[in-house]
């Protein structure tokens, strides 16, 4: 009952993670990165949060991320009840969608960024969300979108990060995002050049993506970046 997008650039190592919903706090549930790793996003009908730690395991073994994912799903009962996006540290993505999630459930899959959601307002919720991420982020969307190449992602990507995945949000709730409504959303960003940021809103009745901007500017105002740059960075 939840909308997710995955990041990872693979040259860098970067990731990040994103999620909304239309209960209360998505970001102690849902979405897991891990630098230079991958990462996760567990939803559906009903969350499993063992779900984040048992695919990091298999990425750290090396797995790809559809062995990673599908090594949880064998051992989950209520798979069926599940859906769950993973994505590896070279771009790879792979969802599971359990036949008991209530429509509308979509996924758009690409190099690089993916997005999946179940309770969705309309079909085109997830491939808004790559689409609006991938104009903020690399200098050719539409060869990734149309044709599956790699993303070429611009220098200022890490810099550019945090604001791309708040247009991302944006696109997927203007494109109708989860039918109840968003009530709350987070976001985590880690990498090896930077400090994690992670951020939430864990209720709102009125705008999240307004709540989320208003947080990105506390995030980037100069003491606090200050603050950021004086921590170790691995």
């Amino acid at each position: 009952m939840t909308l997710a997008l995955l990041h990872v650039h693979p040259e860098t190592g970067s990731v990040a993670s994103l999620a909304a919903t239309g209960s209360v706090a998505v970001g102690g549930y849902v979405n897991h990165c891990w630098r230079g790793l991958g990462a996760c996003a567990t939803q559906g009908l009903v969350t499993n949060p063992w779900y984040p730690e048992g695919v990091k395991r298999g990425l750290e073994r090396g797995l790809e991320a559809r062995d990673a994912l599908d090594e949880m799903v064998a051992g989950d009962a209520d798979a069926t009840r599940r859906q769950c996006l993973v994505m590896d540290a070279a771009g790879r993505a792979a969802l599971h969608t359990g036949t008991d999630n209530r429509p509308m459930v979509a996924a758009a899959l690409y190099p690089g960024v993916a997005a999946a959601g179940n309770m969705l307002a309309g079909a085109t919720v997830a491939e808004s969300m790559v689409a609006a991420f991938l104009a903020s982020t690399c200098d050719d969307p539409g060869a990734v979108m149309v044709d599956g190449g790699v993303p070429a992602f611009r220098e200022t990507h890490d810099a550019a990060l945090l604001a791309a995945l708040i247009d991302a949000l944006e696109a997927g709730l203007a494109a109708g995002g989860d039918y109840r409504g968003c009530r709350s959303v987070a976001l985590r960003i880690e990498s090896f050049a930077m400090a994690p940021i992670d951020l939430r809103v864990d209720w709102v009745e009125a705008d999240p993506v307004a709540e989320l901007r208003a947080l990105a500017r506390r995030v980037e105002e100069a003491d606090f970046q200050a603050f950021l740059c004086s921590m170790p960075h691995r």
